[in-house]
């Protein structure tokens, strides 16, 4: 028979809580605290701070045994920046914030293990141990923004088959159903990975240059609509022309950062093409995910595009090139948002795919 889904307490009674790195703000500490209470979880937290710790004091102490690199030559000491400005900062940022992430996982496993005997001692009943939930939802899964092996490697994961928009609409939908109000406060929250500073100081949103709202509608023309880069950009030069302001590129700067509406989406869809295929390896680990919705990018069940891509997508992108160019040949500036947008002679009809694109390779 099926589980009854107004007893929240009994699946969650032995449900240990997180891991923070020194990161965590105070916000996230007492939701967790207040989810625990509000759901009768056994709520427990351990430091990862030594951990870290250890794995850069080891670092430090690397050899060297073959010839053109002289050790005393070697940099030892990675540092966390707030707001990297070049990219040794981005590097030593990315291997600090992963080996967080990673210290992670490999202590919520030694956790699941111990916490049975640890809490129930003798009168414990388990042979085994409990499960490893995941954490990571299909927009962060799309764009690549975790970290392989972290919340990616779990035994099961109950948000991996739905989008943020879709998981804020259902912790609403819980807190009010189950009377779970910090759910509401949960769903709130600014997305934030923690890794480089506390909720506010360290954005999603902000790392991945695209909000959650334009990583869905990406993500869904990919998997749902089948369309390869130019075909995407022809649906969103038009769903997005509605007066909206999208978010700036992180890989277009400066003078090269796009100006007019098109070249912004074009822009845009550059940036999740390049973005979802140099981290589409990722996606053959993802942990097994309770299949909800027909955008799920499950790698191994519902996702079948290759894997090793060429992240140029140089006949793809070129075509985007072109339309935008044609555009602004018809309409000075291309158009602008909510205005009128020169037609360049595709079908964007849902499910149909641009002459550049073909499917499912495009």
């Amino acid at each position: 028979s099926p589980v009854p889904l107004s007893l929240p307490h009994v699946w969650c009674s032995q449900m240990p809580f997180p891991l923070p790195p020194r990161y965590s703000g105070p916000e996230t500490r007492d939701r967790a605290a207040l989810l625990a209470a509000e759901i009768g979880a056994v709520h427990t937290s351990i430091s990862i701070d030594k951990i870290r710790a250890a794995f850069c004091q080891t670092f430090e102490e690397v050899e060297v045994h073959s010839g053109g690199v002289c050790r005393a030559q070697i940099r030892t000491h990675p540092t966390m920046k707030t707001k990297p400005s070049d990219y040794g900062e981005v590097t030593q940022n990315l291997a600090l914030q992963n080996i967080q992430a990673r210290s992670r996982m490999v202590m919520a496993y030694f956790m699941a293990q111990l916490m049975p005997w640890a809490t129930d001692g003798d009168a414990t009943t388990a042979g085994g141990s409990l499960l490893v939930l995941g954490s990571a939802n299909v927009d962060e899964a799309q764009r690549g923004y975790y970290t392989k092996y972290d919340c990616s490697a779990a035994d099961l994961n109950p948000i991996g088959g739905i989008n943020k928009r879709d998981l804020k609409s259902f912790l609403e939908w819980a807190g009010e159903e189950h009377g779970i109000g910090v759910l509401r406060r949960v769903a709130a929250a600014q997305p934030s990975a923690e890794l480089t500073g506390a909720e506010g100081a360290q954005l999603d949103e902000e790392d991945m240059g695209m909000s959650y709202a334009e990583l869905n509608d990406l993500g869904h023309c990919r998997k749902v609509e089948r369309c390869g880069p130019f075909s995407t950009f022809l649906k969103l030069r038009v769903r997005w022309n509605d007066g909206r302001t999208l978010t700036p590129s992180i890989r277009a700067k400066g003078a090269a950062a796009p100006r007019t509406f098109d070249e912004q989406v074009a822009q845009k869809v550059k940036d999740f093409y390049f973005y979802h295929a140099i981290n589409r390896h990722k996606m053959t680990t993802l942990t097994p995910s309770y299949h909800a919705e027909n955008y799920s990018p499950d790698d191994n069940r519902f996702d079948l595009r290759p894997f090793l891509q060429n992240a140029r997508f140089e006949r793809q992108f070129k075509a985007i090139d072109e339309a935008v160019a044609k555009a602004a040949a018809i309409v000075p500036m291309g158009g602008d948002s909510g205005g009128n947008l020169a037609p360049i002679g595709a079908d964007t009809r849902p499910g149909s795919c641009g002459p550049q694109d073909g499917h499912p390779r495009g």
